[in-house]
């Protein structure tokens, strides 16, 4: 296997169009002219985090955005692209839950409760200021001290004030009154790929999994 990244992509495009597509082809057939996703799934760019390969999801499931930190800035804000996404997947496909998932050792999240560094990258210290809310709560629940914990409290809470900045949106809140729409927040951890859902009645993160086994038990 050669070690050339773009020569690795076009074998990968080789086995895709030699094999993978004419296993599935009459289902690439009914996506060319259509799609109908129920769930938007917002996530960070991180190259670690694949969304169909944890949500073992396929093509025409999921309609993602992803960016640096998983952000969502507040309604009316200038920084319009994620407000596109959001708008298209509500208002034109009509999905039916949004998740956001943050992740474990965010770059994005370390370089928002470690700024020292953040003269090469101004653009992405610009964009994290959406995020502040979870610098400052985390700091307030633990020591003033990068740790691992401090990393995991902030991306929780990054995850939970990008749910709130959803909320802001007139069509996510008028959705959401009338239960036509739900929110999600996820904590994924790559290590050992766990997913961690928040629990409104809980408050706090807990394993998606058992959330999943409890309500098969109520049914």
């Amino acid at each position: 296997m050669s070690d050339d990244p773009m020569e690795r992509l076009k074998a990968g495009v080789a086995r895709f169009q030699e094999k993978i597509f004419p296993e599935q082809r009459k289902l690439f057939q009914d996506l060319a002219t259509k799609q109908h996703p129920r769930i938007l799934f917002l996530t960070c760019a991180d190259s670690r985090v694949n969304p169909n390969l944890i949500t073992q999801t396929g093509p025409g499931e999921l309609f993602i955005c992803r960016n640096i930190g998983n952000v969502v800035p507040p309604h009316g804000t200038q920084d319009g692209s994620v407000a596109t996404v959001m708008e298209y997947a509500v208002e034109v496909l009509g999905v039916e839950h949004i998740i956001v998932c943050g992740h474990s050792n965010c770059g994005a999240i370390k370089s928002l409760l470690d700024p020292n560094d953040d003269s090469q990258v101004p653009q992405v210290t610009d964009w994290l200021r959406y995020a502040e809310v979870a610098r400052r709560v985390a700091h307030s629940m633990h020591a003033r001290k990068l740790s691992s914990d401090l990393l995991i409290t902030a991306t929780e809470q990054n995850v939970l004030a990008q749910l709130n900045h959803l909320r802001t949106y007139p069509e996510i809140a008028a959705r959401l009154s009338t239960k036509m729409l739900q929110l999600h927040g996820w904590y994924y951890d790559i290590a050992s790929g766990r997913i961690d859902e928040y629990d409104p009645q809980e408050g706090v993160f807990v394993p998606l999994l058992r959330k999943a086994q409890s309500r098969a038990q109520v049914s």
